[in-house]
């Protein structure tokens, strides 16, 4: 089969389930990751054919992509913060908002002097963690997250380690439990820097949400109940409040409709400077303060 067929063909069957930019655009990444060839071949060279052995993975993987599995999960891979990540289902994608999230974070550990430990709450993939540890040589970051799954895929991720830089570390901890005990988890008396993103997604927000995300991606990494929606933050709060050293800073993300509120919690906590910020399309995303 040519390559521009096989092209023409996948993006008018996944025009079911996506625009047509998106879908030409996702069977455009597939054939650039699966076959590694330039995703404008098939219009300088309009004769290439697919390499016969190639083809039956290809057309497996056009199946997962007409059912609605994410492109990353197909792939196995998801770039983010200019590396790439092992994704499958057993933890989310990472998302572009979160590179800003890590892009704050990085920021307050380059401010300090010194080494700095790093608490990365609701890991699930690792790759906070792990994108702060290789940014920023010299921090100690601990990853921990609920799910034994998701710990599999976070200690999976492997990367060169630069000059200075230390592999981090995960562990599986409940952090809704009232008895949490981070030092104890990380063997630190306090760390400098709290970092989060957190399941912040209300269950009344579903129906807004692509099914491909419902259907594929884990729903303990992501929803929280309408009748609680700041449970996590609540938490986070009581471990910010208790953990960080003095001059400690945290940087969660958040839902973009519960910005003050979740500010209040962590404000009640007493916690100070707490300021939400805004990400790249002016929505609430993040809020950040300090330990006395």
């Amino acid at each position: 089969m040519l390559l521009v067929r096989f092209i023409r063909d996948a993006s008018a069957r996944l025009e079911a389930l996506y625009p047509p930019q998106e879908a030409g655009n996702l069977v455009l990444r597939l054939v650039q990751g699966r076959l590694g060839v330039p995703s404008y071949l098939h219009i300088t060279e309009p004769d290439t054919p697919i390499p016969e052995e190639r083809l039956p993975g290809l057309l497996r993987d056009l199946e997962l992509l007409a059912g609605g599995t994410p492109l990353q999960y197909v792939l196995g891979v998801a770039d983010f913060c200019g590396r790439r990540f092992r994704v499958d289902p057993r933890v989310l994608i990472p998302r572009p908002e979160t590179e800003e999230l890590v892009a704050e974070a990085v920021r307050l550990v380059r401010a300090r002097s010194g080494g700095t430990r790093v608490l990365d709450l609701c890991t699930g993939s690792g790759c906070i963690a792990w994108s702060l540890a290789l940014d920023c040589p010299g921090t100690d970051a601990l990853g921990v997250d609920l799910s034994k799954e998701a710990l599999c895929v976070a200690r999976q991720q492997e990367f060169a380690i630069p000059a200075g830089a230390l592999r981090p570390r995960f562990a599986q901890a409940d952090i809704l439990d009232p008895s949490f005990d981070a030092a104890a988890l990380s063997g630190w008396s306090g760390a400098e820097l709290i970092v989060s993103n957190p399941p912040y997604i209300m269950d009344k927000e579903r129906a807004a949400m692509h099914p491909n995300v419902l259907k594929h991606e884990p729903a303990l990494a992501l929803f929280v109940p309408d009748s609680d929606p700041l449970r996590f933050y609540r938490a986070l709060a009581r471990i910010c409040a208790s953990f960080l050293v003095p001059g400690g800073a945290f940087v969660l993300e958040i839902n973009e409709a519960l910005g003050p509120e979740t500010a209040a919690v962590l404000q009640e906590a007493g916690l100070l400077q707490v300021e939400v910020l805004r990400d790249i399309f002016g929505k609430n995303r993040f809020v950040r303060g300090f330990h006395s």
